[in-house]
């Protein structure tokens, strides 16, 4: 969908960043140059309505940033990797490499792909990438195509959602819930875990809405976000005691006989041995107190609140569950916790009732026709290669193999949409694993990340104004087409190209590998699912969005799970067993000892996301007050000697970080509190997963980044401590 004018013309584009909101976008390009001049809001999209978030408002800085990475690069004969090899001093890391052709690159990785999987077998070769675009072809098309075909490794994408996902599916058996639009017709608004006004902004007018009509925000977080600033209340929980507070409300309702009776008979199973589990004393809200540090009337409060909600003449209740409940040890089971609250109130009956952690489940995608896993049957293995979890690279580089029945070691690593360099915990591992020698790594980047200092090989990447995809959404319900606005800046390719370029370099001769966009994007749309009925390539072209065509009742209203009918759990129905039980983490308060007593939160800068836009100046200005910043409670400050102020030094076992102390009421006490950014733009070269684990959730193999212990000392304090027997966690 595009328009012109005198010089200019408008062209339809989508957000493909990591973010619920997936933004439906209007790029002016002046047609002289070629050059795009302007990004704003679509106006006609229903639920982004015309305005961007502030990361995505200043992309074009990103774009056109001088820094950009924009031709195949390799590094010089004996450069070293890592930040030695002028990584440390940012804007000198092209020293470290030589400009070559995309022919000369291709040639080598083709070549020496080819040797590693002929001489350690085809596993030997792993892929990492994640959501650096959430565009179906982006995120997994022609890559996964080609590294099925050659038998490498596969990697359990974990790093985001899988807990939360695991937990949605085995409740409800699909990840749908509340429409965003639907929020503006709550009573009650919990959000759980979230920072929706920083990373979720388009939902924001639809709960303002809701407030303007009388309903209240209530954020249960550890830190005091930007929306929990702005809510009526802010419930500082304990990190990773999410279900025990579930249950502590579970409880009241239940013993106060406020379920919905009628909906539980009808729509679920296993209530009575969830009433039962509810109902005893370990599970009360005193109990529940103690654990989450919340008062035990508050709880009560809290309870009732939720469950009179939608029958006391006011809306009903709305949860915006978020990704931060699910990163803790036991965050599947957090997350499975809250997910079954709608289901004991009857909730789901009304509009605006409900939940909603991701809706990425309406959107029917056929991604067995992009990824096509049936080649893997043409590979040398025969089948599909071993899985490894991403969140363990550290352990996949450095011990994988060591072990019967490992399989080959890594010897190749091929990095994409992805900066596990920044991102992946237990930060000193990987690095380590990163710097072997033997290891051959290949980077498709746009900029000189943490990650591009360990290349061997540097490919440039297309932005999405450069690339054309089709792309959902996890925060609402309509499918977007996403025109290419410009051409790739330089010699950029995105990852349909490369891929395919690559894919014949290697001798693979199926005519999947020269399947352009559009052929792919009617694979993608090529489907029966019935929620995309009517839904192509040419009418998306036209229109820009479309919403999803979800089942409605006789009223004409779309109220997921008010029937028997939306659920696909085994039983068809909405499903209480087993019931949540909560267990602290292991890196927690509760079992916390004299070494490392304080729990600590990485979080996730406002302005950035993830680790992208960490090096983008406009960004960096937006961010400034919290960078190289450690924020803690005054109690935990004055046991420690520390003001504001002080250079600290942040410990444990796995790794050290230095920052400079900001003593306020962001965190409570017994609670620290760093952002992410990269490595090389943080003090000592390390960021906040030097200290992270590579422990894995109760479900879906996710990260555990906020079930991590710390101490904090002023930083000509710590070394002594940091050096003891006794302090290996």
């Amino acid at each position: 969908m595009s328009s012109h004018s005198e010089g200019m013309k408008v062209v339809h584009a989508v957000c493909s960043h990591d973010c619920p909101d997936s933004c439906g976008i209007l790029v002016t390009v002046d047609r002289a140059t070629g050059r795009a001049v302007k990004m704003q809001g679509d106006p006609s999209h229903p639920v982004t309505r015309g305005f961007l978030c502030g990361k995505v408002t200043k992309y074009l800085d990103r774009v056109y940033s001088p820094d950009r990475l924009l031709y195949p690069m390799r590094r010089k004969a004996g450069v070293p990797k890592g930040p030695a090899g002028y990584g440390a001093v940012a804007g000198r890391e092209a020293e470290a490499f030589e400009r070559i052709t995309w022919d000369e690159a291709l040639d080598e990785i083709a070549a020496r792909l080819g040797k590693i999987a002929a001489e350690f077998g085809p596993e030997s070769v792993l892929p990492y990438s994640y959501a650096g675009t959430i565009g179906q072809l982006g995120y997994g098309s022609m890559d996964r195509r080609f590294f099925h075909r050659l038998g490498a490794s596969q990697l359990d994408r974990t790093i985001c959602s899988t807990a939360g996902e695991a937990a949605m599916v085995s409740v409800y058996g699909l990840k749908v819930g509340t429409p965003p639009e639907d929020f503006a017709h709550a009573g009650l608004i919990l959000v759980w875990g979230g920072n929706v006004h920083g990373n979720n902004v388009h939902l924001w007018p639809f709960i303002e809405e809701a407030r303007r009509k009388g309903a209240r925000l209530v954020v249960i977080d550890p830190y005091r976000t930007r929306t929990a600033a702005l809510a009526d209340e802010h419930l500082a929980i304990h990190p990773g005691t999410d279900a025990a507070l579930v249950l502590g409300m579970m409880h009241v309702i239940l013993r106060e006989g406020l379920e919905d009776a009628e909906y539980i008979a009808r729509c679920t199973v296993g209530f009575e041995e969830l009433r039962a589990h509810a109902l005893k004393q370990e599970n009360s809200p005193e109990a529940a107190a103690r654990a989450t540090g919340i008062a035990a009337e508050t709880i009560v409060r809290l309870a009732r609140e939720y469950a009179k909600a939608g029958r006391n003449g006011r809306g009903p209740a709305a949860i915006r569950l978020n990704y931060g409940i699910q990163r803790s040890e036991f965050g599947g089971n957090s997350a499975r916790a809250v997910c079954m609250l709608p289901l004991l109130t009857g909730a789901w009956r009304y509009k605006g009732g409900g939940y909603q952690l991701s809706t990425s489940g309406a959107f029917g995608f056929n991604s067995d026709a992009l990824r096509m896993p049936e080649l893997a049957k043409a590979s040398p293995l025969g089948r599909l290669g071993r899985v490894v979890n991403m969140i363990q690279l550290g352990q996949v580089l450095t011990t994988l193999g060591s072990a019967p029945g490992d399989g080959p070691p890594v010897k190749a690593l091929f990095v994409y949409n992805s900066n596990p360099a920044a991102v992946a915990p237990n930060q000193n591992d990987v690095l380590r694993g990163m710097l072997r020698e033997d290891l051959y790594t290949v980077v498709h980047e746009q900029f000189f990340t943490d990650t591009a200092d360990y290349a061997d090989v540097l490919l440039p990447a297309a932005t999405f104004l450069e690339t054309k995809d089709v792309q959902g959404a996890y925060g609402h319900l309509f499918a977007q087409l996403s025109e290419r606005a410009i051409e790739p800046l330089g010699e950029a390719r995105n990852n349909v190209a490369l891929f395919g370029a690559l894919a014949q370099r290697m001798g693979f001769t199926e005519a999947c590998f020269r399947d352009d966009e559009d052929a792919l994007i009617d694979q993608a749309l090529r489907t029966d699912h019935p929620w995309f009925a009517g839904i192509t390539r040419e009418r998306l072209e036209q229109e820009g969005h479309v919403q999803v065509s979800l089942p409605r009742d006789a009223a004409g209203q779309m109220l997921p799970f008010s029937t028997a009918e939306w659920f696909r759990t085994p039983s068809g129905r909405g499903s209480f067993t087993p019931p949540p039980v909560f267990h602290a983490p292991v890196e927690s308060r509760a079992h916390a000892g004299k070494v490392y007593p304080l729990e600590f939160l990485p979080r996730k800068a406002d302005n950035y996301l993830n680790s992208t836009f960490a090096n983008i100046t406009a960004h960096q200005h937006m961010q400034q007050g919290t960078a190289g910043v450690l924020e803690m409670h005054r109690v935990d400050a004055e046991e420690r000697g520390i003001a504001s102020g002080d250079g600290v030094e942040v410990f444990n076992g796995r790794g050290k970080i230095t920052l400079r102390a900001m003593v306020n009421e962001q965190v409570a006490a017994g609670v620290v509190s760093a952002r992410l950014d990269w490595n090389k733009l943080s003090a000592h070269g390390a960021n906040v997963n030097a200290l992270t684990s590579e422990r894995l959730t109760d479900m879906g193999g996710g990260p555990t980044f906020y079930s991590t212990l710390v101490e904090v000392r002023k930083a000509r304090e710590a070394e002594e401590v940091l050096a003891a027997p006794e302090s290996r966690i």
